[in-house]
């Protein structure tokens, strides 16, 4: 998990730029939207889908010195890419992994439609598509294709761009097409140690700004995605009950189990295949003796 995304939701303006350009970015169909009339506000679609990567969502948090004495903040949603993902780790064929600069890539190829991820994942992002004969899963990568595929940079007047210019376009494209998109620089992209030095460095010199909190720093284990807030994370629709253990862990004691258990298994059954191999053998000794005996001959 060497990179990853800082996303200030003090800067957000909640202008959807990024829920716009990961449609685009990875050809997703639009989804029939309406204002539901709940929490969620002018959220919309209302959660992440097969058809919607990234999500702008509104939150009406209160705030006595605002007018009306409520302010709106906004929160940008996608797949949080865990340092240790349970979606990886349960998925059982490889279908899901993890790349070198941190994303969680799908391979649909090798999905078998079981979904474990789906239920695995503690923010529920993986989703199925549900309209499909063969569903496949659904998630953000973090533009795993635009970070780790070589840069083909245009020509400008039939020769090729070389030098400064030719780095600043491949900076610029070697960036989620979401961070690439935000206009208020509320998301930034680059190395996971650099933006948690980055967030905390904001949280000291604006205490009054933020909450002293990083959201993503400890959460189950530390996330690519680090958040900041100027509200307590639960107001804005985050979970605080994850604590900062791996969700993998609490599975490896048990699947440690897996290996000497059936080998044990293994040697019971084949010692009580055994003990049933000389129970008929026994029985079918009894019975010859039984039948010689009534012929009137001697058992050998």
């Amino acid at each position: 998990m060497e990179y990853g995304v800082l996303v200030d939701t003090t800067r957000c303006i909640g202008c959807r730029s990024c829920q716009v350009s990961c449609k685009n970015e990875n050809q997703l169909p639009a989804e029939v939207t309406q204002l539901a009339g709940h929490d969620t506000g002018l959220t919309n679609p209302r959660k992440l889908s097969a058809k919607t990567f990234t999500l702008v969502q509104y939150h009406e948090v209160d705030a006595p010195d605002s007018p009306g004495g409520m302010r709106f903040v906004f929160a940008k949603r996608q797949c949080m890419h865990c340092d240790q993902p349970a979606c990886v780790s349960a998925c059982p064929v490889t279908a899901l992994s993890q790349e070198k600069h941190g994303g969680i890539s799908y391979d649909e190829k090798k999905c078998i439609g079981c979904r474990y991820c789906v239920w695995a994942c503690p923010f529920g992002v993986p989703t199925a598509e549900w309209n499909t004969l063969a569903p496949r899963i659904r998630k953000c990568d973090m533009c795993s294709d635009r970070i780790l595929t070589d840069v083909r940079v245009p020509e400008l007047n039939g020769q090729e761009l070389s030098g400064e210019s030719r780095a600043r376009i491949e900076t610029s494209y070697r960036l989620p097409a979401c961070v690439k998109a935000c206009a208020t620089g509320a998301l930034l992209y680059g190395r996971r140690a650099d933006l948690l030095e980055e967030a905390h460095r904001r949280i000291e010199r604006e205490p009054g700004r933020y909450h002293p909190h990083v959201y993503g720093e400890h959460e189950v284990g530390g996330t690519s995605y680090l958040y900041l807030s100027a509200v307590p994370f639960d107001q804005i629709g985050f979970r605080t009950d994850l604590g900062t253990k791996p969700y993998p862990a609490y599975t490896a004691t048990a699947l440690g189990f897996v290996p000497p258990a059936v080998v044990g298994l293994g040697i019971v059954l084949g010692g009580l295949h055994l003990l049933a191999q000389r129970k008929a053998f026994v029985a079918a000794e009894e019975r010859e003796r039984a039948e010689s005996a009534r012929n009137g001959g001697e058992t050998p």
